[in-house]
């Protein structure tokens, strides 16, 4: 069982910047690709980004390239999500996942996750 905790969302203004960050408490992290994902509400959980178990293969939505950055410390456990020029549709719950089959895009993929931190972008 891994235990996933997020991190570091909170209320920004549209353009500015916010650090998430999703440790593993109770597991090394190192083995499994670790991804985030948002849901905004009434809205399904989207794929966001995605880093390999060695932080070679990164993949991004759409929506979020060339704006966020996702990488990774495994000697700290820790997935980061790095989100610059933020708007409001990047309003949503951030979760954080891992998964043991690879740095893949599809929720289904993954076997763990977190509980959520709020990300609000306003006006």
């Amino acid at each position: 069982q891994v235990q996933l905790v997020e991190s570091g969302g909170g209320l920004v203004q549209a353009g500015g910047s916010l650090r998430l960050s999703c440790t593993a408490s109770t597991r090394s992290l190192s083995q499994y690709a670790m991804g985030w994902f948002r849901q905004a509400p009434g809205k399904e959980r989207e794929f966001v980004a995605v880093i390999s178990w060695g932080g070679g293969r990164r993949y991004y939505a759409d929506s979020v390239k060339g704006r966020f950055t996702i990488s990774r410390d495994n000697a700290k456990n820790t997935v980061y999500l790095q989100m610059n020029r933020l708007e409001p549709e990047d309003t949503a719950v951030y979760y954080c996942a891992a998964s043991v089959q690879g740095p893949l895009r599809s929720r289904n993929d993954y076997d763990y996750w977190g509980q959520g931190t709020q990300v609000t972008v306003s006006l």
